[in-house]
């Protein structure tokens, strides 16, 4: 997985290397959470009902704020393990969830999306330490870096193409088909940023957004355009002027 050229060996110290590593993992880490709507507790409580290996919620939560500095490679391991197990589905692993921890079996059937590369296999142990410590890229649909200071511009962008310029009454029954999601609170939350009662924060947009380009294309059709491209075009309608 790992892309590092050789003139970046030479143009970044190791420090540096290491800090946007751990930068790059916090904000993968978060958003996986973000768009699963996990809190911090589930990863290792996967990890310790299945054997997978030992991970605490404070790593997790540590690992999410860019706080855990030198983890050990049991971490990874763990990570890579879950990350396989959720790629095969919850259904070989219903019955024994059902049996340890069925609290956990309800949250994974609620959303067990893994994290795949770019050849479509999930990110295994290795792929993850290479994230860390900055010689292995974000997988694509994580790497979008929304930053917080146009968060709101960007929720009333999203708002307006979604609606098509519409009031939100006018359009809020073919929008909330078109929305893939069906966790309860995360329809709440995006029927009111299409109304215009809230706005996403940046860590939100991050994690909602191929979710948003997906009720994107249900409504539109258009086939033809990346995630990326209409990103572009709402950074470009949300520009004052």
């Amino acid at each position: 997985m790992s892309s590092v050229s050789g003139s970046d060996h030479v143009t970044k110290g190791y420090r540096q290397r290491l800090e946007e590593g751990r930068q790059a993992m916090a904000h993968l880490i978060h958003v996986w959470h973000e768009r699963n709507g996990w809190s911090h507790k589930v990863l290792p409580a996967l990890a310790d009902a299945l054997d997978l290996g030992r991970v605490h919620n404070s790593q997790i939560s540590n690992l999410r704020n860019g706080k855990l500095s030198s983890p050990g490679p049991e971490l990874f391991l763990a990570l890579g393990q879950a990350n396989a197990v959720l790629h095969q589905g919850v259904e070989p692993i219903h019955a024994h969830l059902a049996e340890v921890h069925p609290d956990l079996l309800r949250v994974l059937r609620d959303s067990a999306v893994p994290l795949l590369g770019v050849d479509g296999e999930p990110l295994g142990a290795g792929d993850f330490l290479e994230i860390f410590v900055g010689l292995g890229p974000l997988p694509p649909g994580f790497d979008w870096r929304i930053d917080a200071g146009e968060a709101a511009q960007l929720s009333a962008a999203m708002a307006d193409s979604l609606c098509r310029g519409q009031a939100w009454r006018q359009c809020r029954d073919a929008v909330m088909e078109a929305y893939p999601v069906t966790k309860p609170q995360r329809r709440e939350r995006f029927a009111e940023v299409m109304a215009g009662l809230r706005e996403y924060s940046a860590e939100e947009l991050d994690g909602e957004f191929l979710d948003l380009y997906a009720t994107h294309l249900a409504l539109e059709g258009n086939k033809g355009q990346t995630a990326e491209a209409f990103l572009g075009e709402l950074r470009a309608a949300a520009q004052p002027g």
